[in-house]
């Protein structure tokens, strides 16, 4: 039995919409963990996507999604 399995880049959700969701990276105080993902601009709900755990993964987060603005970090 696995517990943890490879997510293939088929199964990533390549879009979101813009107007009611904003890409934010997800910090941890304790460990320094980042996760990119979206938030939810009515519910303020965290859709994570990645890992970050270096600038090529934030590189890699901004061209797969074209996002060209700064990411707003949340806590």
């Amino acid at each position: 039995m696995s517990l943890f399995k490879k997510v293939s880049s088929k199964s990533i959700n390549n879009s979101y919409d813009p107007a009611t969701e904003v890409p934010v990276i997800k910090c941890s105080i304790c460990t320094g963990e980042q996760v990119a993902g979206f938030q939810n601009l009515s519910s303020g709900h965290f859709r994570d996507v990645m890992l970050i755990t270096d600038s090529a993964d934030l590189n890699y987060f901004r061209k797969t999604y074209n996002i060209a603005s700064d990411i707003k970090k949340i806590y």
